[in-house]
């Protein structure tokens, strides 16, 4: 299945991919800085003292941005885990209209899930509410990059959904589900 929406699938999994190396810099920094004094200590001299006050809560944040942001990507290029175990020996007729059912149960879900976390970000806005760590990081920043990551999503299960209700409209008995004729056999 091709997805006409891809370019934006890719801005999100961008996005995750920034979040990673953020995370990455983030920490490798606050080692070196670490090491840096242990060697100072070694030799010596007193330490610098120098670190990053709240790396382990902006990293938590940049973990939620990196996994939600890269939701609709991974789903668009089959890498999310998929068990097929028996929906597999269904005939292409049956397995087509199973995919339906099960596309339209998890955007439906996503779907809540993105409504109520919108009034969540509203709510964080209205209240002013700040994280409880070190840093007082303003709640809307990571709940607004995780709703931007739900909606991606959503929005790539409705691509989905719709190029399956065709199938299954117009040829269900030629349907071949996402990832059966990939490398990895599609279970």
């Amino acid at each position: 299945m091709t997805f006409k929406l891809d370019p934006l699938y890719r801005l999100g999994a961008w996005g995750a991919a920034a979040c990673m190396l953020a995370i990455c810099a983030m920490v490798t920094f606050q080692v070196l800085l670490r090491c840096l004094d242990a060697l100072l200590v070694l030799v010596g001299a007193s330490r610098l003292g120098y670190e990053i006050g709240g790396v382990s809560e902006i990293a938590a944040y940049l973990l939620v941005g990196a996994t939600f942001l890269s939701l609709a990507y991974t789903f668009t290029h089959h890498a999310h885990i998929r068990v097929t175990l028996i929906i597999s020996r269904l005939p292409a007729a049956a397995r087509v209209w199973c995919e339906v059912a099960c596309l339209t149960v998890a955007l439906a879900l996503c779907a809540l899930l993105s409504r109520e976390l919108i009034g969540l970000v509203r709510e964080s806005l209205d209240y002013g509410d700040v994280s409880s760590g070190l840093m007082a990081i303003p709640l809307w920043i990571p709940q607004t990059v995780l709703v931007i990551g739900l909606v991606l999503f959503c929005v790539a299960l409705l691509e989905a959904l719709l190029a399956t209700l065709r199938q299954a409209v117009t040829a269900p008995s030629r349907y071949v589900a996402p990832g059966d004729n990939d490398d990895f056999g599609g279970e």
